[in-house]
């Protein structure tokens, strides 16, 4: 499933990803803190999209940080 790592603050797009452990990567980004390359954040907290592309149905992930 493709992941986003969205700032609530700005709805700045800070990742994108894909990830086949959803439930895992959801437990994990809710621990004390999500740390990049570029700095650390903190959950605040998701949603799953669905939209219509090309005719199939898909599923995105948006995880919010704060």
């Amino acid at each position: 499933m493709n992941v986003i790592f969205v700032l609530t603050t700005t709805g700045e797009e800070v990742l994108e990803m894909v990830s086949t452990d959803v439930a895992g990567l959801l437990a994990a980004v809710q621990g004390e803190s999500v740390t990049f390359p570029f700095g650390s954040y903190s959950y605040d907290f998701h949603n799953l999209d669905h939209y219509l592309e090309d005719g199939v149905y898909r599923q995105e992930l948006v995880i919010y940080l704060k």
